[in-house]
């Protein structure tokens, strides 16, 4: 598979995340919004979600939600995300907000023809700690375990 990633400059709140995978758009989105998919590459390296705490009702008032666990720490609770949908358009796009936090994150697939995807995830009202160099990483490994999990299918 041949992928790109960019983070934006992370300033103002905003994080821009762009990656084009060698997969249809239906086959992304799937992905994206199944929870059985989901737990397979979701949470930066050295993490892991249990299927038990994800829940994705994939349409506009539907909730999102999932929890984090270090790999190491088993006992550890976790770091629980809890979303709502506020737009869904199968294949095309979704986008989430998270009261927590007060992110919110909308992302656009693009069919690219030949059986390749351009996902950007646009994350707006992020918190500084979540827009770090190294958050940045663990965001993109999980999408590196993406495309991982999309050459399996």
């Amino acid at each position: 598979m041949t992928e790109t990633s960019n983070a934006s400059e992370a300033t103002s709140g905003d994080v821009v995340i762009t990656r084009e995978f060698d997969a249809p758009r239906e086959l992304v989105f799937r992905a994206l919004v199944e929870p059985e998919q989901f737990v397979r590459y979701w949470g930066p390296t050295g993490t892991h979600v249990p299927l038990a705490s994800v829940v994705i009702e994939p349409w506009a008032g539907g909730r999102f939600e999932s929890t984090m666990v270090p790999d190491d720490d088993p006992d550890n609770p976790g770091f629980p995300m809890k979303a709502v949908f506020v737009e869904v358009v199968e294949p095309e796009i979704f986008s989430f907000h998270e009261p927590d936090s007060g992110v919110t994150t909308t992302s656009t697939l693009t069919d690219l023809g030949n059986g390749r995807t351009r996902l950007v995830i646009h994350q707006a009202d992020v918190p500084e700690m979540y827009r770090s160099p190294e958050a940045l990483a663990g965001f993109n490994s999980s999408l590196d375990r993406l495309v991982i999990h999309l050459a399996t299918l």
